[in-house]
């Protein structure tokens, strides 16, 4: 084993995949420099050529993007920020979403759209979203939400190889996180949760950088409600199977997710736990979400997403 932080991971899950597959490239505003690090140092290994740095325009690079993979490529399209994905919609959303379905399975887009997703830092309401509901109510699209840098990698390889578009967001939060990788190579599948803290009283599905919230609430409860933390991964596709049994073993749930309450994530799980596990539930599914407005700025942004405190009340309110 060897030890990496969550953006190192994921670089090395893009030197590794363009050394096995010549069809990847990497195409985005300042690449080859690397503002988030997740690219650094490709380009003096495989060239400018398939580490492309590209115009100030969203919506161009991801058209550019769709059109390779279109072609047989597999590029990957760095955004830099997730909430530069609003900018894309038309191609992101309306071309790679639905080239396979348009084209009678003829056509596939082998394709990943990266970018640098949620709050933390105080930079406003165009930096700081995790646009993971506009994603989900839009089919043909993948999501990955990795929370560790072990996941990171491995869900990165997985994204790369498969042959429908993905977004795959991660959090500025948890640049700085290290952690233990494997040194043999090694690939997540899509659509397999993973059991971050094992738990009888209560279970807390979440995502991201709120995944460390839902860790950090178990720990500070745990002489008095046993909580079990369920990271999906993936949202698209999604390991509902995983979330039902610990929910049919706890009987309470909270989702956890830094999008917003109305319409969100946690809405859609919510809905489909009361669907398929209702008569297990001893009490209504809770809900932490950020707040249904803009991100705010600055100091103001610590009122508008949720935090450990509120993960635990609403632990709390599950079992009194």
């Amino acid at each position: 084993m060897k030890t990496l932080n969550y953006w190192q991971a994921i670089s090395e899950a893009f030197a590794e995949e363009m050394e096995r597959d010549e069809t990847v490239f990497i195409i985005g505003e300042n690449v080859q420099e690397s503002p988030f690090m997740i690219t650094k140092g490709l380009v003096e290994r495989f060239g400018p050529e398939r580490v492309m740095d590209a115009p100030l325009s969203e919506l161009a690079n991801a058209g550019a993007t769709v059109g390779a993979a279109c072609a047989g490529y597999r590029p990957i399209c760095d955004l830099t920020f997730a909430d530069f994905i609003y900018c894309a919609a038309d191609e992101v959303l309306l071309k790679a979403a639905q080239q396979y379905f348009a084209h009678n399975g003829q056509v596939n887009a082998p394709c990943v759209f990266v970018g640098v997703a949620g709050g933390g830092f105080g930079t406003g309401p165009e930096h700081s979203h995790v646009p993971s509901a506009m994603i989900l109510n839009n089919p043909g699209l993948k999501l990955v939400l990795p929370s560790t840098p072990y996941d990171a990698k491995g869900l990165m390889k997985a994204a790369i190889r498969d042959n429908n578009p993905v977004c795959y967001f991660f959090h500025k939060k948890l640049m700085g996180l290290t952690g233990e990788i494997p040194e043999e190579e090694y690939v997540i599948p899509l659509g397999q949760a993973d059991i971050k803290r094992k738990g009888s009283d209560v279970t807390v599905v979440a995502t991201l950088y709120m995944v460390h919230h839902a860790l950090t609430a178990a720990e500070k409860l745990k002489d008095e409600i046993s909580v079990e933390v369920i990271d999906p991964r993936s949202l698209e596709p999604l390991d509902m199977d995983t979330i039902l049994e610990s929910v049919k073993k706890t009987n309470r749930v909270v989702i956890v997710d830094e999008d917003t309450e109305r319409c969100g994530v946690a809405a859609e799980l919510g809905q489909q736990i009361m669907e398929q596990a209702f008569d297990y539930l001893d009490a209504p599914v809770r809900r932490v979400c950020s707040r249904n407005m803009p991100v705010a700025g600055a100091a103001m942004e610590k009122y508008t997403i949720p935090n450990a405190d509120q993960v635990i009340s609403a632990i709390r309110s599950m079992v009194e």
